[in-house]
C-alpha cells in the first residue's frame, strides 16, 4: 500500500514536472494534479497495455519508437481532466518525455 502512494506521489511529482519544463502543459490547482495522477495511473494501467498489444506490428517495425506515440496519446487523454491543460502536439510530446523520465526514475528509486 505505501508503495501504491509512493507512486501517486512520484506520478504528481512528475506531472508538475512536466507543467514547469514544457510550455504549453499546465494545472490550475493540486487538485487538478491529483486528479489528473489518479487518472494517469488507470490509464496506465488500463489503456496503455490495449493500445501496446494492438500497436505491437508498428512497434516491431519501429523498432519501438512507436512507443513513444503511445505514451504521447495516454498523457495527451489527460487534457479531459478539467484543469489540465496541453496545448498541442509537441506539448503533449515534450510533457510525455518528462513524465516519462522522472517515472523512470521514480522507478529505479522505488525498486531500491
Amino acid at each position: 500500500m505505501f508503495k501504491l502512494v509512493l507512486k501517486f506521489i512520484f506520478v504528481a511529482i512528475s506531472l508538475v514536472a512536466a507543467a514547469y519544463f514544457v510550455d504549453g502543459v499546465g494545472y490550475d490547482s493540486w487538485t487538478t494534479v491529483a486528479i489528473a495522477a489518479v487518472i494517469f495511473g488507470l490509464l496506465n494501467a488500463v489503456i496503455k497495455p490495449i493500445l501496446q498489444l494492438f500497436a505491437l506490428p508498428i512497434t516491431i517495425m519501429t523498432l519501438g519508437l512507436f512507443t513513444i506515440v503511445i505514451n504521447m496519446f495516454v498523457f495527451w487523454l489527460l487534457t479531459f481532466v478539467p484543469g489540465f491543460q496541453i496545448d498541442g502536439f509537441m506539448a503533449a510530446f515534450w510533457g510525455s518525455l518528462v513524465v516519462t523520465i522522472v517515472s523512470w526514475v521514480s522507478g529505479l528509486i522505488l525498486d531500491k
